[in-house]
This record gives C-alpha cells, sequence and structure tokens, in this order.
C-alpha cells in the first residue's frame, strides 16, 4: 500500500468521526507490532497538512519480558521527529509469575491500558490513537456475538469520564492486508510480541474463522464490517458527512 492510499484512508476515518480537533494532543500507543508502526507514521504525514493543527507523542507500556528490542522504534521515532516515552512495568512477571493466569489476556490488557493512561496524562495528551483497523472492527463484533451474545463492537471514538482522556481509531477503513503490504514497502522496525500467549488467544480463532467465512463466501469480511458502520449502536453515530459509505 502507498502512503498516498494510506493517508486518504485514515483522513476519512477522522473526517467521518471527528476524531481529531485543532490543539490537540495524540499520544500513539506503540505496541511495536505492525499496526502501531503504521498508524505512527500515517499520523505523522497526517498532520503536515491537515486543517486542524496536532502534535503526536509515541508513547510504549514496556511489559517487563526483558527481550523486546525497542532501539529500531527509538530510531524510527528519531527519524519521524517524534518524542518517544518508554514506560518500564512488571505487568509480565505479575500476570505469568505471581497471579499465573490461565487465561491472561484480559487482565495483562486491563494493566497495560492504566499504564498507559496514567502515562499519557503526565505527558499531557488529551487523546490516545488505538491502531485497531477494519479486521479488528469486524473480529471483535463477531467475538461479542459468540461469547457475550450482542452486536457490539469498539467505537471510532471513546470518551473515557474518569481519565478525561478520548480514544480514537484513526485505521477503522484500513485493512489488515494493507497494513501488512505499507510496512513490508515502508521496511518498518517490527519487533514480535514477546507474550507467550501470543498467537493462541480467542482473536486468533476469530480471525481463522473470518479467513474461512470469507474463502467460502467472498466479500463476508465487506458485508460485516457496513451492518457494523449502518448499525446505529452506541458509539457509531452516522458519520459527521452523513455518508454511509467508506473506503
Amino acid at each position: 500500500m502507498e502512503l498516498q492510499r494510506l493517508l486518504s484512508h485514515v483522513r476519512k476515518a477522522v473526517d467521518d468521526y471527528s476524531l481529531i480537533d485543532d490543539g490537540d494532543s495524540i499520544a500513539v500507543g506503540i505496541s511495536g507490532g505492525k499496526d502501531s508502526l503504521t498508524l505512527l507514521y500515517a499520523l505523522n504525514s497526517l498532520k503536515r497538512f491537515y486543517p486542524n493543527h496536532f502534535d503526536i507523542h509515541a508513547v510504549t507500556v514496556d511489559l517487563g519480558f526483558n527481550n523486546l528490542n525497542l532501539g529500531p522504534i527509538c530510531s524510527l521515532c528519531d527519524f519521524l521527529n517524534v518524542q518517544y516515552t518508554i514506560i518500564h512495568t512488571e505487568i509480565a512477571k505479575i500476570v505469568f509469575e505471581d497471579r499465573k493466569e490461565t487465561n491472561p489476556c484480559s487482565l495483562c490488557a486491563k494493566m497495560r491500558k492504566g499504564a498507559l493512561n496514567e502515562a499519557i496524562k503526565k505527558l499531557g495528551c488529551n487523546k490516545v490513537a488505538y491502531a485497531h483497523h477494519k479486521d479488528d472492527v469486524v473480529e471483535t463484533m463477531l467475538l461479542s456475538l459468540i461469547y457475550e451474545g450482542r452486536f457490539h463492537t469498539f467505537a471510532p471514538k471513546t470518551y473515557l469520564d474518569r481519565m478525561d482522556l478520548t480514544v480514537i481509531r484513526p485505521l477503522l477503513y484500513v485493512k489488515e492486508a494493507d497494513v501488512i503490504g505499507f510496512t513490508n514497502k515502508m521496511k518498518l522496525p517490527v519487533c514480535k510480541s514477546p507474550c507467550p500467549a501470543d498467537g493462541h488467544t480467542k482473536r486468533e480463532y476469530a480471525k481463522e474463522m473470518l479467513k474461512k467465512l470469507e474463502h467460502e463466501n467472498p466479500g463476508t469480511r465487506e458485508r460485516m464490517f457496513t451492518a457494523i458502520v449502518n448499525s446505529g449502536m452506541h458509539g457509531w453515530p452516522e458519520p459527521v458527512k452523513g455518508r454511509k459509505t467508506y473506503c
């Protein structure tokens, strides 16, 4: 995927759901994976010409596995002239050694988000950008149907009143395949997750299920995304410009 095409998808999501206001200070959560690095590159490029002025600050929560090399990401942030902050924690020890969680993802995610949000507030940011893409939206909806019995997924924009912080998802219209293509084209320094649970989660189950559905019924993923956009569910208002279409 070319940068220009990526930016067209990101700007459309930002415009459709009013994700960025003038004067925003936006923290970009960097896990080291392809999605967050693509988001960082996209927002850094968007700020050069977007009419609403905003700043970005890259932030990584180091879970404490002691085998995550963030050096290449530091170099990327230097190249992009983006301030980068690493928050060191002992979340891995708490989850896997102290608590010995059999289903570690929920507790880990809660603690990681807590550490990230606390750091973001200290940095003076009023928004945090998550790198959820179009496939994540559909997978989350499928997981909700299967395990919760409701039609639900995360919203383009969410206000966290306890933290006085707004979560935005600018990659909303970008397919995972396009993220992979952009990452490869730009040779972004992707870091493999050191988590032992990586690749063995319910999300991987949903991903494989969608892959099978898409193979047997081409266009399934897009139709599911259309259903979400047009559903009127909480957090999914009609796009500001009144458009029901998307990239």
